[in-house]
């Protein structure tokens, strides 16, 4: 496995672990539909909390978040959407993106909740 992939895996490990802290319940993660993955789906509260990933580390030109473009929300959008339409029952969805840089052995996290809106 590329060395990205496994920085990448290790990100979303360090994500999952702090959702948990928070009080989420994971109820998947790296779920697919069609060309979209979700890195993380949670619960919490009374949401259903689609989360991005994204990471960095050492010396970067973007904070991870800013890598969400517009495409990438299309795709979790409509993940979402056929997640939500099969969730047993009606729940809010939202969508968090949860932002990692790695210093040394460090991780500082950033974690932006309801980091878009879906207008229909």
């Amino acid at each position: 496995m590329a060395i990205h992939n496994d920085f990448g895996k290790e990100a979303e490990k360090e994500a999952q672990k702090y959702l948990r802290n928070k009080g989420y319940s994971i109820l998947e993660t790296n779920w697919r539909f069609h060309r979209a993955e979700i890195d993380i789906i949670a619960l919490y509260c009374s949401d259903l909390v689609i989360v991005e990933v994204k990471a960095r580390s050492g010396n970067y030109l973007i904070n991870p978040e800013e890598a969400v473009n517009d495409y990438k929300k299309k795709l979790l959008i409509e993940a979402a959407n056929h997640y939500a339409e099969n969730y047993p029952e009606e729940i809010n969805v939202r969508f968090d993106i949860i932002s990692l840089i790695k210093k040394e052995n460090h991780w500082q996290v950033n974690h932006i909740e309801d980091a878009f809106e879906v207008i229909l």
